[in-house]
C-alpha cells in the first residue's frame, strides 16, 4: 500500500522499521504474529525496550518525557509496530490517564504519576464500567464519601482489563448523589494495593481471564488523589474516552492481519490449488484491503488536521470503522481456514504447553482470534452509542 506520505515521513517510517528489525525480540514477534496470548512480562519487556530507546511515550509532548512526535509520525509508528508483530503498548497509562493528567491534574500529581508510566513502573487499569452502568456510564453507582482528608469508596467495577496486574486504577465515582447524573461524578486515582479491593477474574469467549470484576469495600483514598475538581469527573471522562476510541481504530493491527489473510490464502488449498487462486477469495481479500486503505487514509487526514482542541466526533467515527474492520478481517481468516480453524484450546496459545499443538500457520489460533475480535465493537463505548454521538453532533451542527 502506498499513500501520499512526504519524503520526511517516509524517512521516519524507515527509521522505525530499522529499529523494529534490530530490537523487537523474535519470541515476542512470534507470539503476536501467531495470535498467542501475551502475559504481563511480555508487555513490560517491550515497553522498557522502547523506553530505553527514548520511544516509551510516542504520543506525549517532550516536556512530559515523550517523543514530541507529530500525530502523523505517531500514526506511522503504530502502523509499523503492528505490521512487524510488536506487542501493543498498553493504552491505559499512555493513551488514557496520561493525557488526562497532563491537561487536568495538579503539578504534584503530574510529577508523581507521569514519569512512572513510560518506564512501566506503574501499570494502570480503568475503573469505568459497572454491572448497571456500561453504555449508560453516567448511571454509575460506585460512591465516594468525603471523610476528612480521605474519600471512602464503595462499589463495583466490571470488565476491568488487566486489573490483576495493575498498580493503580483511575476510577469514576459518584461524589454528589443529589446532582443530575453527569454532574455528580469525580475521578479518583486508587492504589490497587489498598485494603478493601478484591479482584475477581472473568473468563471470556476465547478462554482468557484478562478482564475482571473489581469490588471496593470501604476503600480509603487520599483527597490528594482527586483529579481536578470534585464533581467535574464527567468532563475528564469524556476527554479520556476520546483518546481511547481513536486508538481502537487499530490500523496497525488491520495491516498485520491483512498480511496474515494473504499468507493464509496462499497456504490453504482446496482441490489441489491454493485459495489465493480462487477468484472469489481474491475478491474478498481485495474488498477488505480497500477498506483498510480507506481507514488509513482517514487516519492520515485526521492526524494531519489534528489541533489542540482534543479528540472530537472523529474518534467515534474511527472507533466504529476500525473495530468493524478488525472483525471483518478475523471473519475472513475463519472463512479461509475452514475446518482447520475449528479445533481450539486456549492452552495452545500459552508458551510451555506440553500437549499436542496444531501448526499455527494452519488455523490453530484463528478460532481464538475470531472470538477475541468480538470485543472491539463493545469496549470504549459500544458502536451503537458512537452512532448516537455522531448523530447528535450532526443534528446540533
Amino acid at each position: 500500500m502506498n499513500l501520499s506520505y512526504s519524503s520526511a515521513d517516509l524517512a521516519f517510517r524507515d527509521e522505525v522499521r530499522r529499529f523494529l528489525a534490530e530490537n523487537l525480540p523474535a519470541d515476542l514477534r512470534k507470539k503476536v504474529l501467531e495470535h498467542r496470548h501475551l502475559d504481563a512480562d511480555d508487555f513490560v519487556r517491550w515497553q522498557r525496550i522502547l523506553y530505553q530507546h527514548g520511544w516509551g511515550a510516542p504520543g506525549w509532548p517532550v516536556e512530559f518525557g515523550g517523543t514530541g512526535w507529530s500525530p502523523l509520525q505517531r500514526l506511522l509508528f503504530d502502523i509499523e509496530c503492528g505490521i512487524a508483530g510488536a506487542p501493543r503498548q498498553l493504552p491505559f497509562g499512555l493513551n488514557m490517564i496520561g493525557p488526562v493528567l497532563m491537561k487536568f491534574a495538579s503539578k504534584a500529581q503530574q510529577a508523581r504519576f507521569l514519569p512512572r508510566i513510560p518506564t512501566a513502573e506503574d501499570w494502570w487499569c480503568q475503573g469505568y464500567s459497572e454491572p448497571g452502568a456500561g453504555s449508560d456510564l453516567a448511571s454509575l453507582k460506585t460512591r465516594a464519601v468525603r471523610d476528612a482528608d480521605h474519600y471512602i469508596v464503595n462499589g463495583q467495577k466490571t470488565w476491568t482489563t488487566y486489573a490483576q496486574h495493575a498498580d493503580w486504577m483511575f476510577c469514576l465515582v459518584r461524589t454528589d448523589p443529589k446532582a443530575k447524573p453527569q454532574s455528580g461524578i469525580s475521578l479518583l486515582l486508587i492504589d490497587m494495593k489498598s485494603p478493601g479491593i478484591t479482584v475477581r477474574p472473568i473468563r471470556t469467549l476465547e478462554g482468557h481471564t484478562d478482564v475482571n470484576e473489581v469490588f471496593l469495600d470501604e476503600v480509603k483514598v487520599p483527597v490528594a488523589n482527586l483529579v481536578g475538581e470534585e464533581n467535574c469527573g464527567w468532563t475528564y471522562a469524556k476527554y479520556l474516552l476520546g483518546h481511547e476510541r481513536t486508538g481502537i481504530a487499530g490500523i496497525g493491527i488491520c495491516r498485520r492481519e491483512l498480511n496474515y489473510v494473504k499468507a493464509l490464502a496462499r497456504r490453504e488449498h482446496r482441490h489441489g490449488k491454493p485459495l489465493a487462486d480462487d477468484v472469489r477469495v481474491r475478491e474478498k481479500i481485495a474488498r477488505v484491503e480497500a477498506e483498510v486503505l480507506a481507514l488509513e487514509m482517514l487516519l492520515m487526514r485526521v492526524a494531519s488536521q489534528a489541533s489542540q482542541r482534543g479528540a472530537g466526533v472523529e474518534s467515534s467515527i474511527l472507533k466504529i470503522r476500525g473495530s468493524e474492520l478488525q472483525q471483518s478481517l478475523s471473519a475472513l481468516q475463519l472463512d479461509i481456514a475452514g475446518p482447520n480453524a475449528l479445533p481450539f484450546s486456549p492452552d495452545w496459545l500459552v508458551d510451555g504447553f506440553d500437549g499436542w499443538t496444531p501448526d499455527p500457520g494452519h488455523g490453530a489460533s484463528i478460532g481464538s482470534f475470531y472470538l477475541e475480535m468480538r470485543k472491539p465493537t463493545i469496549y470504549g463505548g459500544t458502536n451503537e452509542v458512537q452512532k448516537e454521538i455522531i448523530a447528535k453532533a450532526i443534528i446540533e451542527g
